[in-house]
């Protein structure tokens, strides 16, 4: 990539977070942001966003603005995968054009991962675990983004009917031959997760050195199912949905707003899932957040970090103060013991 030409870090970009921002992964020697972005769908084609930006400059612009407000803060890893958009690709795509176009003196400094692992084109190649999806993805996902390699690949999902040293093997195959430096691995469950890196050992494959899973407020399960075999084999997690597809910022407590994902015709929050028994518990855990001088959103993604086996949060956006408030869900003191005692007597009666 060239130098940049138009934008030029903020020189506070590693001064201004808070203490501990940067968090080791797991037992490697990679260090993630607590908040990390997730570039899905409001990086995929104009109009297509929550934000319905219906003009392509004008919504590429809001990209830009996005990733520099986020660098800015000490958002050193971007996220994506083969398939964000949409369309499928876009994402990438947008991404790659705005790196080479204004963060080609910083590549060194940036985390950029990507995956494959769901539906990406048609017939048995272009979906799951196969060594010929996952490399053959690879390919793709770095000419898309102008990358010569990526810092993390992962799995995206894991591969029913593919053994974990094929699935393994690829991943191992992408770190060995540069086009990645590490792998990871997504949306495993902790019995799946310990079955490759089993399979990683026997093998003598790269070990994937990360996991992300969905893990908020309203969806617990990696507490007892995931986390504990992160923790005793050194895997780092980062977080996808900390703020549960936007219910956990406070954006729905009125009703569904036009400008909210749950309007958008494509993306996974419906309206019909934004219940009331729901937003009674929102509702509390923003007074808690008020009495912390914290938005709702800050409040749940420094709940979500409290543990130290979470090693960062992956955030959306759709606009670059988004990114600017949610950078600051560290900068107040930890959340107590009576805190979190009131925060699961609010989530209890929850369904998740």
């Amino acid at each position: 990539m060239t130098e940049s030409l138009s934008y030029r870090a903020s020189d506070d970009r590693y001064t201004s977070p808070p203490d501990g921002w940067f968090r080791r992964c797991g037992r490697s020697g990679l260090h993630l942001p607590a908040i990390s972005l997730g570039c899905w769908h409001n990086f995929g084609g104009a109009g297509t966003s929550s934000n319905r930006i219906e003009s392509e400059a004008e919504f590429h612009e809001n990209c830009r603005r996005m990733l520099f407000a986020a660098f800015d803060h000490g958002v050193t890893h971007f996220d994506l995968a083969n398939n964000y958009g949409p369309p499928p690709g876009e994402a990438e795509s947008r991404v790659g054009r705005i790196l080479r176009e204004d963060f080609g003196a910083y590549r060194d400094e940036l985390i950029i991962s990507t995956k494959a692992g769901h539906r990406m084109w048609p017939g048995p190649y272009g979906e799951f675990g196969s060594r010929k999806s996952l490399l053959a993805s690879l390919d793709q996902s770095l000419k898309r983004m102008g990358l010569d390699y990526v810092d993390i690949y992962y799995s995206h999902r894991p591969d029913p009917d593919t053994p974990w040293e094929e699935t393994l093997g690829a991943l191992d195959q992408a770190v060995r031959s540069g086009k990645a430096l590490y792998a990871g691995i997504s949306s495993y469950s902790g019995a799946q997760t310990g079955s490759a890196l089993l399979a990683a050992e026997r093998h003598r494959l790269t070990r994937p050195i990360i996991h992300q899973p969905s893990y908020h407020m309203l969806n617990r399960r990696i507490e007892t199912d995931l986390l504990p075999v992160t923790r005793s084999q050194g895997l780092g997690v980062i977080a996808f949905c900390p703020l549960a597809q936007g219910l956990l910022t406070g954006k729905y407590l009125d009703g569904v707003p036009d400008d909210s994902r749950a309007a958008l015709r494509e993306g996974f929050l419906r309206r019909h899932q934004i219940t009331e028994e729901k937003l009674k518990a929102i509702r509390a855990l923003a007074d808690l957040a008020r009495q912390r001088g914290q938005s709702l959103a800050q409040f749940a993604l420094q709940w979500t970090l409290r543990d130290p086996a979470v090693t960062s949060a992956l955030i959306g956006a759709s606009r670059p103060s988004q990114i600017e408030e949610n950078v600051m869900a560290l900068s107040t003191s930890p959340l107590t013991s009576e805190e979190l005692a009131s925060i699961d007597t609010i989530l209890a009666g929850v369904p998740a």
